[in-house]
Formats: C-alpha cells, structure tokens, sequence
C-alpha cells in the first residue's frame, strides 16, 4: 500500500444529479483501521482568463444559488463527457461573453475543493479576442451579465466579495504577476 492511500473496500452512490454524484466510499486507512469518505464526483470544468485589447478581464456576473448572492466570475463550464477541454473552453467563452479566441493558452488544472470533491478545473488564457457575429444561445438556465474589469477594478470587488470564488482570484493573480 502506498503512503497515506486509502482502500476502497466499498461503494454506495447515494444520489446522481445533472452535474454531480454523491458516493459514501468504505475505506481501509493507512493504520488497518476503517472510515466512511463522503466523495462528490464531477466531470470537471473549465474556465478563461480573457483579455481585451484594453487589458481588462473579461467576466460575467451570475447567481449562485449555494451562496444565495450573485457574484462576479471569469467565464467557466463543465465538462461534458468525453470533451476535451479546450474545446469546453472555447465553447464557454463564446456563449457566455460573445467573444472567440483562435489562441487558447494552457495554464494550468487544480482541484477545487479535493478533501470531498474530485472536480478539476482547466484553466486558459487568451488576449486575442474577436467579437462574434452571432451571439450564440446559452444554456437555458443560466442567466449571465458580461462585464470586462482592469486588475484594480477586479481587486476592489474582491474586497467588496463580489468576486468570491478560486477560479477568478486565481486569474487576478496571475494578470499581476504576468504584468510584472
């Protein structure tokens, strides 16, 4: 057994949603003693750091039920099955801002919340941005407001907790540092 691994031993899923699965996993801990792990398995997810010709960040504010708020984030989506993530990227970016980019940079993935969730999200960057002819239609039930922000502007509503959430103060961080 591997350092800290821990043996599954058993499986139940308790609920499988639209976007998310609840497992309780049975496990064997490093010490031969046993637990329970509550696992919320996600397909992942995508998001883009996109910039203008200006310099600003473009986002899109949005509800977010968990939170009861609206909050200010840079554009982001799931994963479908089997999708490959830069296409994700680019599809997200198109129906949530009305832009397309032809040059999607990798960053970098990271999980989001891994001491209970397996979802990771792929990070791009892109400052080629063309506006799109046809605006196309989002999903039916997201309702966004495209908005572009300068570093500052995006730092203030961090302190305001507009902007609450990793993916987009993770984007704050590295305009900074790209900026240097």
């Amino acid at each position: 057994m591997k350092k800290f691994e821990e043996k599954t031993y058993e499986s139940e899923t308790i609920y499988k949603g639209k976007i998310i699965q609840l497992d309780i996993d049975s496990v064997t801990l490093p010490d031969g003693n046993t637990s329970k792990r509550e696992l919320i398995r996600h397909p992942g997810a995508v998001a883009v750091i996109a910039l203008t010709d200006e310099g600003k960040m473009v986002c899109v504010e949005q509800y977010r039920k968990p939170m009861e708020k609206s909050i200010i984030e840079i554009p982001a989506g799931k994963l479908e099955p089997g999708e490959d993530p830069k296409t994700c990227a680019l599809r997200e970016l198109e129906e949530e801002t009305g832009y397309t980019s032809e040059d999607l940079e990798f960053v970098t993935s990271f999980y989001t919340s891994p001491g209970f969730a397996d979802e990771i999200v792929h990070l791009y960057f892109t400052d080629n941005l063309l506006p799109m002819v046809e605006q196309p239609d989002g999903d039916d039930d997201e309702f966004v407001e495209r908005m572009e922000v300068s570093v500052e502007e995006a730092e203030i509503l961090e302190k305001e907790e507009r902007i609450h959430d990793a993916k987009t103060s993770y984007a704050i961080m590295y305009l900074k540092l790209r900026n240097r």
